[in-house]
């Protein structure tokens, strides 16, 4: 295949990974008309075809998850090597892709970026919020940040925050209303605001613990949202109890216009850490970021 015709490889696979020409179009910041056409160029210039096409889907024909898998590697290898070399360069550089949640991202990550930044024009950062635990390494981002219980063995995470504790909140007006929960199991006769999160397939069960005794308890209500920003909003408004990180709540607590509740059933959990595939070499841009958010009590 004539090089120039290797952006047509880098297309296929972002497609192939994707599974989306929606999606693909708009991460290579093409049209989709023309990332179809640059699709079916590639399988006539090959005589194979590499994508099978319905009007919902599209996924690769074994041809082309046998190129997926031997090309995208080599890509890779590419990319970080070239990477690489930008750190021969005075100044760190270079950009770092970040998968991480609302919170942490709102919380943490921006605050830090806002004073980084400025320091190092030649590093950029895109950030991508995202519930699910993806795999880092197969979606090419450098780093992602999660709790420090939803990191995987083989990464290398370093602290970014401390502990993280959960609180159940409601508006003064939903209490007016209603009785106050003493007990989780309260909860099932309350409208709850839940949270949809992908990585477990349905609603999110509201985690307690008290004196070595854990509980899951499962919660109806009106409103379910895929983010925790949304569910303290309607919670202020009124629309429900919530359960949220203490730290969202706590101003509005401390203004009267929140009632926490069951706060001595309310857990810790480990504090967000950023992580990273051990076997990525580190980059300075990387190292920087790393040392900007590292968490010291």
């Amino acid at each position: 295949m004539p090089r120039e015709n290797f952006n047509d490889l880098l297309a296929f696979i972002a497609v192939a990974r994707e599974r989306s020409f929606t999606k693909a179009a708009a991460q290579l910041g093409v049209s989709q008309s023309a990332l179809s056409h640059t699709m079916r160029g590639l399988e006539t210039r090959l005589g194979i075809r590499l994508l099978t096409r319905t009007t919902r889907s599209v996924s690769p024909t074994p041809a082309g998850e046998r190129l997926l898998n031997s090309v995208a590697p080599r890509f890779n290898e590419i990319e970080e090597e070239l990477a690489a070399l930008s750190e021969l360069r005075d100044k760190p550089a270079g950009t770092i892709r970040i998968t991480t949640d609302e919170h942490a991202a709102n919380t943490i990550l921006q605050p830090k970026l806002a004073q980084l930044l400025p320091e190092y024009p030649d590093i950029k950062v895109e950030v991508v919020v995202d519930f699910g635990l993806i795999d880092i390494v197969a979606q090419r981002y450098d780093v992602g940040i999660r709790l420090g219980d939803q990191v995987a063995k083989d990464m290398i995470a370093v602290r970014i925050a401390p502990d993280l504790r959960m609180a159940v909140v409601g508006a003064p007006g939903y209490f007016a209303k209603q009785k106050r929960p003493r007990l989780p199991q309260d909860l099932t006769g309350h409208n709850c605001i839940n949270l949809r999160l992908p990585t477990h397939g349905g609603l999110f069960a509201w985690e307690f613990e008290k004196d070595g005794h854990e509980l899951n308890v499962r919660v109806e209500g009106q409103l379910v949202f895929n983010g925790t920003g949304q569910m303290l909003t309607a919670a202020l408004a009124g629309g429900g109890l919530a359960y949220v990180p203490e730290d969202l709540a706590r101003p509005y607590i401390a203004a009267g216009q929140l009632k926490q509740v069951l706060r001595d059933w309310c857990p810790t959990f480990p504090g967000y850490h950023l992580y990273y595939a051990s076997r990525r070499q580190s980059s300075r841009a990387l190292a920087v970021l790393i040392d900007a958010l590292r968490y010291r009590p």
